[in-house]
């Protein structure tokens, strides 16, 4: 287990008003801008600058999204999944850089292997986040300590700096993480969740996207302490019985468990291409490309899946997807080449394609007891 250190990290904290050892502490740790950091910590001469993570702008002309930013590129308004001309238009002096998937999830597996070498419950929920059940700590302070010791490991290690949100759930801990950031450390103890949550808007509560913001606004409601101050069977008529967890959440009551599970839920990967294109040989070459690229994913993660997924993105921005489930989890690369294939031959009507992509899902580790059958 990872040594508690003498000196507690600078954080921001909201006082407690009463000493409370509370039966869950829940730590989020989320690294910043994750993508471009490694990029800069790879190539020192890109810091401070604006690194722009996705796919070539070709001075404006460009398709596809911009994956991930520096700090210095959001400083223009360049934001994650924006589409590369707009960043372009933003900062034309950005950075660009291809991503490398392979890489990232290189450095993602020493980053969460680190945080399972502490010995508490652990669940990676993405390749940049994860969770860390500190409860057995027996108090936030002893919380604060190791979460500046993960600070300083990661730093030293990778060169790279994270974000630590702390609460009794963790729901709260992850909102935590994003209120001072980067590289910042953010504790909300039991009795001070509902004053955290009040003056911050409603779509800081993950789960909340565009829509249902747009509903909530329509009932004036603006901030988590709007939403708490909400009679809750004016909530009920509006998104039903979801509506009881965010009103819970509103009024101070985060019940989310962290739950571990071993492994992954899904892999994916896609590309887009420079021109629409309705080329049948092009189209199954890119797709190879992918199926070999997921796989690869699929092997780092030490994995095996059982569902894949293919996604094409005709001219309009007009998806559709189509999923096959095999016989048997399988960790080898031609039974995914080959359903992927196969999928893309039964859904491709075709139209002219901007894009097409691959998920494996229904992921797990296998069993280290039971016969690997090759499958």
């Amino acid at each position: 287990m990872m040594s508690i250190p003498r000196t507690n990290p600078a954080m921001t904290s909201l006082p407690s008003s009463q000493d409370t050892r509370p039966e869950r502490i829940i730590l989020h740790v989320d690294m910043d801008s994750f993508y471009a950091s490694v990029e800069v910590q790879r190539r020192p001469e890109l810091r401070g600058k604006p690194v722009v993570i996705g796919s070539d702008p070709k001075e404006g002309k460009g398709r596809g999204v911009a994956c991930t930013c520096s700090y210095e590129a959001r400083a223009f308004g360049i934001r994650s999944a924006m589409p590369v001309s707009q960043a372009y238009v933003l900062c034309p002096h950005a950075i660009f850089l291809p991503p490398d998937f392979d890489y990232y999830s290189r450095i993602s597996g020493g980053i969460m292997e680190l945080l399972r070498s502490t010995g508490f419950r652990f669940l990676q929920v993405s390749i940049d986040e994860a969770y860390l059940d500190l409860s057995p700590c027996g108090s936030f302070g002893a919380a604060v300590s190791l979460a500046g010791q993960i600070r300083e490991d990661l730093q030293s290690r990778f060169g790279l700096t994270c974000s630590i949100g702390i609460a009794p759930g963790k729901t709260v801990a992850k909102i935590a993480s994003d209120f001072h950031k980067p590289n910042g450390l953010t504790v909300v103890e039991p009795g001070d969740i509902r004053a955290f949550l009040a003056p911050l808007p409603v779509n800081k509560i993950p789960g909340v996207g565009k829509k249902a913001e747009l509903h909530l606004l329509e009932l004036g409601i603006r901030t988590v302490g709007d939403l708490a101050a909400t009679d809750i069977q004016v909530l009920l008529g509006r998104f039903g019985r979801g509506a009881v967890s965010l009103h819970a959440l509103a009024l101070g009551n985060d019940t989310a468990e962290l739950e571990e599970y071993d492994g992954i839920k899904s892999l994916s990967r896609e590309t887009t291409f420079d021109s629409d294109t309705d080329d049948p040989a092009r189209l199954m070459s890119s797709l190879n490309a992918l199926a070999v690229a997921v796989h690869q994913a699929l092997e780092d993660e030490h994995c095996r899946c059982r569902t894949v997924t293919v996604k094409i993105r005709y001219q309009g921005f007009v998806t559709r997807t189509k999923s096959r489930t095999l016989l048997h989890m399988t960790g080898n690369a031609e039974p995914i080449r080959a359903c992927s294939q196969e999928l893309l031959r039964e859904m491709y009507d075709g139209r002219k394609v901007r894009l097409v992509g691959i998920r494996l899902s229904s992921c797990e580790k296998p069993d280290p007891c039971q016969m690997t059958l090759g499958i």
